[in-house]
């Protein structure tokens, strides 16, 4: 339920009447009430019946009534809000909890770590590009928690985070890791991020490699390891960092990337067997078992590298 329909209903509750659009027409809360009688749909309108009032007084009134205060003292209530009641939620949370103290330190974590708006996304909401869709969302959290959230946008073309004395390069299938440069510069990591699949510009590369070994970071799903392997027709001694972070449902996640032939994990989705190690396969074989995936953004780069067979400290 969203925002509009949360109005809707208030409406409907304190004129009897609401007339219908097409948010209204498809919206399963008013289905629900029309089924059990305690609305009747017409033919331009919804009609509240007696069974109604003590419904909403019961289920929502005190909701409405918090959620509009609080929108309307942060300055969010505009004619196009379309919040979630689930965001709306949490926006509230964030305001509670910088008040009574219980947000301070996650708020100077998402500073010191640069967070992005993908990162923030994974933390609170269904996947990492949730709120890629949702823009007023995303100001709406900036300022009620008075952070930053790095933008995730990429363009077409080779991003490089350098850093003074590079011992490796990694190449990052998404550009999360990039907006983070204390980690990666503390280490002397460069970071690559070509946009996805878009790895034909790779060719061009050599000679700002400077001879250094290069690792390949990606989303470990159906799709994420087949530009690894794009990638690895381009530099053929890339080498694949295997994951560290815990793996997601493919179905709750609501990812778009799905396994193939997923009855036969042994058949590694039509991957190429021989670019990927025993400990790679095995993991591969989970995730399609399980229906899962694991996101770039939830592995620790450090880490990945230093348990990496190819790493050798130098």
């Amino acid at each position: 339920m969203n925002w509009v329909e949360i109005k809707a209903l208030n409406r409907l509750y304190n004129n009897k009447e609401i007339k219908l659009n097409k948010t209204i027409s498809n919206s399963p809360v008013f289905k629900t009430h029309e089924q059990a009688g305690e609305i009747t749909k017409r033919r331009k309108t919804y009609v509240a019946e007696d069974d109604f009032i003590q419904v909403y007084e019961t289920k929502y009134l005190n909701d409405f009534e918090k959620y509009y205060e609080f929108l309307g003292a942060k300055e969010l209530l505009k004619p196009q809000l379309k919040f979630s009641k689930k965001a709306i939620d949490l926006l509230i949370s964030f305001d509670e909890g910088l008040k009574n103290g219980k947000l301070t330190k996650l708020r100077e974590d998402l500073i010191k770590a640069q967070e992005s708006v993908k990162g923030f996304s994974l933390m609170f909401f269904k996947n990492e590009k949730y709120l890629d869709h949702h823009s007023s969302l995303v100001d709406a959290i900036k300022k009620i928690l008075d952070i930053e959230l790095v933008d995730n946008k990429s363009q077409q073309y080779l991003y490089v985070l350098q850093c003074y004395n590079p011992k490796l390069i990694i190449l990052c299938e998404n550009g999360n890791f990039l907006n983070r440069d204390k980690l990666p510069r503390e280490n002397n990591y460069e970071l690559w991020y070509a946009g996805g699949r878009n790895v034909p510009k790779l060719k061009y590369t050599p000679e700002i490699r400077r001879g250094l070994p290069i690792y390949y970071s990606a989303d470990w799903d159906k799709d994420g390891l087949e530009i690894y392997q794009l990638a690895k027709k381009i530099i053929p001694d890339l080498k694949l960092l295997h994951p560290d972070g815990i793996s997601r449902s493919i179905i709750t996640t609501e990812h778009k990337s799905h396994w193939l032939q997923s009855e036969h994990p042994k058949l590694l989705s039509g991957l190429d067997a021989n670019l990927y190690s025993e400990k790679d396969k095995e993991k591969i074989k989970e995730l399609i078992t399980k229906n899962h995936w694991i996101t770039e953004e939830g592995n620790n780069l450090k880490a990945m590298i230093e348990h990496s067979d190819f790493y050798s400290p130098v």
